[in-house]
């Protein structure tokens, strides 16, 4: 027996067929624009670290020279570059435990949350120099030290950061006179401090403010320690990853110690 049956009518299966299509095409634009965020981000995330590094050897170029001032542009659609004040303290003792000298000191920080570009929490990354040692031997040793790290949480947000975190130079030579040898070790650290941030536009400007320097006599042991006044906001011995918290560096007896520090003036976005 035949039965009264009937098709859906060629109006309503264009409808259906249409809509289908239009779903799908949404479905493809939304992943589409989601890869190219995500590709555009970890570009910038890219140049980024390169950026900061030229960031700190622009430090190294400012530091020693008074009134000297140099800015470094960047271009960033996500992320920014930010100053945290006094977020590393480096204490100074010589001939064992006798209190030489200490210096606090801020570090830049290029923030890029992690809703934008994420490697995953705990990442970590060096950039310059390869180890991670506070402590740098030789003329050519940098006075700044620039990784990434992502750690998650922290007070201030939650980012994936390339840090330039201020270290330590440091430059052995021997003077003869008179018949008498005296060793020299002389250790370089630029102190970064707050400048202002109008923010006109994508900068830092840094500016080399003063150098001093103090010297100790008769020194047969150098030992340094660095600790962390902002720990409580995440700013941690995690954070920094050192290799090492204490650094000593044994001299020759009677060896004369220079401590040069120079303060660095960062502000941000200070030239349109």
């Amino acid at each position: 027996m035949r039965k009264d049956e009937r098709g859906v009518s060629p109006a309503i299966s264009t409808i259906i067929l249409t809509s289908a299509v239009v779903v799908l095409l949404l479905v493809a634009v939304v992943f589409a624009n989601n890869f190219l965020t995500a590709r555009m981000a970890e570009n910038e995330f890219s140049a980024v670290k390169q950026f900061m590094q030229t960031v700190g050897l622009q430090v190294d170029d400012v530091a020693w020279i008074i009134g000297r001032t140099q800015t470094v542009r960047y271009a960033s659609k996500y992320g920014q570059v930010n100053f945290e004040t006094l977020a590393l303290n480096y204490t100074v003792y010589v001939n064992g435990s006798v209190y030489f000298v200490a210096y606090s000191t801020g570090i830049l920080l290029f923030n890029m949350p992690i809703s934008k570009y994420s490697v995953g929490n705990n990442y970590y990354e060096s950039i310059f120099p390869s180890d991670s040692s506070f402590l740098q031997v030789g003329s050519s040793a940098p006075v700044c030290y620039v990784y990434v790290i992502e750690k998650l949480p922290m007070d201030d947000g939650d980012y994936i950061r390339v840090v330039v975190a201020p270290i330590i130079r440091v430059l052995n030579s021997t003077i003869s006179a008179g018949g008498e040898v005296k060793n020299y070790f002389k250790f370089y650290l630029p102190i970064l401090s707050s400048g202002d941030h109008p923010r006109l536009s994508q900068s830092v400007t840094l500016t080399g403010r003063n150098v001093s320097v103090k010297t100790e006599d008769g020194v047969t042991s150098v030992k340094i320690n660095v600790t962390f006044p902002k720990s409580s906001l995440g700013f941690d011995e995690g954070f920094f990853n050192f290799d090492e918290i204490e650094e000593t560096l044994s001299v020759p007896s009677g060896s004369v110690v220079e401590f040069y520090t120079s303060e660095v003036v960062v502000s941000l976005g200070l030239h349109a």
